[in-house]
């Protein structure tokens, strides 16, 4: 009787292990295949380093990354004057890629894109860490990288980049080389700048729509980027952190062009490039806090001339009213009151007719129309769609104001 090993023979399968081919070797793709660079010596150890070198004149977009203009504008809103005490090969871009998105003790910094400006272009060092354990020569090597760093330029990095790598040298026992810098972060200029204009002020909107750049698909989205991490330590495959590499660096030269580009904008806005509208009434907006109010006057009033959107024409009129005000322009003062009562709805509107009805009782001295100013803006909070808890803020002071002009008349 044929046993079950005949049978199978006869229908041609083979029995053992002999005749079979070896599984073919997993095909290897560390991160020195994907990504050539060098390693580092450092005392704990060797760090990984890949660079890239871009010229004078490389432009990301249509923007340089070389920052051809002054950065008084810019020194004085960050109130930091070793902006201006340090030549521009001493500041450093720094973008940084890590294991978690919300921070904290257990969040490694397992990429740290950094680069400058100097006479041979734009260079650019990216620090990998091939795996977990080789964190202190990372930082080691980082460390010695930024050496001749004095101004530290990021985007949101006061708020993640820099308070993550501040931790992970404390985790080491060590200072950190971060804390000495001055610090430069473009997100809250980009917000001062440009918060009417764009409902988003990312990154990526900026350099779509400032700077004319647009990623290829080897771009990866930034949540992704953690897990992309972890799949590597886990399969030692570093194929796809090709575009891990590929969004750090170019968030890197993002921020050097965006720097010369609003460098270049706070320059010279009445005399040089016209900005936009929106451009125009948020630099006004910005040279008022730093008490250049003549361009801020005329900032104002180009943006007016030039057509905004409804409420920004509000927020402009009311802003320089105010400016008109401080420098004794009753005139254009009141004018622009007088628009705003016209023109403005809803309680923005109400200051207004509280700065006229001080007018005309303290410097016209005319009670008579101040007591009509006010009336009309009682009559504005008693009307149904004004709000109620604004009525309640409004009422006390209007009513007051009124009776005690009622008693000047009498």
């Amino acid at each position: 009787m044929p046993t079950l090993s005949d049978k199978l023979k006869a229908l041609g399968v083979k029995v053992g292990a002999k005749d079979l081919q070896p599984a073919p070797e997993p095909d290897n793709f560390p991160i020195e295949r994907v990504a050539p660079g060098r390693l580092q010596e450092t005392p704990a150890g060797l760090a990984y380093l890949i660079e890239a070198v871009y010229p004078p004149q490389h432009t990301y977009g249509h923007t340089p990354l070389a920052v051809t203009s002054p950065l008084e504008a810019i020194a004085a809103w960050a109130e930091e004057p070793r902006i201006l005490d340090n030549p521009l090969e001493s500041f450093y871009f720094l973008d940084v890629e890590t294991t978690g998105l919300q921070g904290g003790a257990g969040t490694y910094v397992f990429l740290v894109g950094v680069g400058y400006l100097n006479s041979e272009g734009f260079r650019l060092a990216q620090f990998f860490m091939r795996d977990l354990t080789e964190e202190p020569a990372h930082l080691l090597a980082l460390e010695k990288f930024l050496a001749p760093c004095e101004v530290l330029v990021t985007f949101n990095g006061k708020a993640f980049d820099v308070p993550l790598l501040n931790t992970r040298y404390l985790l080491q026992g060590w200072k950190s080389p971060l804390k000495p810098l001055a610090q430069l972060d473009l997100l809250h200029l980009a917000r001062r700048l440009w918060r009417d204009r764009f409902p988003s002020r990312t990154l990526g909107t900026l350099e779509y729509e400032i700077l004319g750049a647009q990623r290829t698909q080897d771009d990866v989205p930034g949540w992704m980027i953690p897990q992309l991490y972890f799949d590597y330590l886990r399969s030692g495959d570093a194929r796809q952190l090709a575009s891990v590499l590929y969004h750090n660096a170019m968030d890197v030269l993002a921020m050097s062009a965006l720097l010369n580009h609003i460098a270049h904008l706070l320059e010279d806005p009445l005399h040089g490039t016209a900005p936009h509208k929106l451009d125009q009434a948020a630099i006004g907006r910005l040279f008022e806090d730093l008490g250049r109010t003549e361009e801020a006057v005329q900032l104002y009033l180009d943006s007016l001339e030039a057509g905004l959107p409804p409420e920004v024409v509000a927020d402009t009129r009311r802003r320089l009213s105010f400016v008109l005000k401080r420098r004794g322009d009753w005139a254009g003062a009141v004018t622009l009151w007088e628009q705003a009562a016209q023109l403005d709805g809803g309680p923005q509107a109400l200051y207004a007719f509280e700065e006229l009805a001080k007018y005309y009782e303290h410097e016209a001295r005319n009670p008579a129309e101040a007591l009509r100013w006010t009336e009309a803006a009682l009559e504005r909070i008693f009307s149904p769609a004004f709000p109620r808890f604004e009525r309640a803020r409004w009422q006390g002071e209007l009513e007051h104001r009124a009776e005690r002009l009622r008693c000047k008349l009498a």
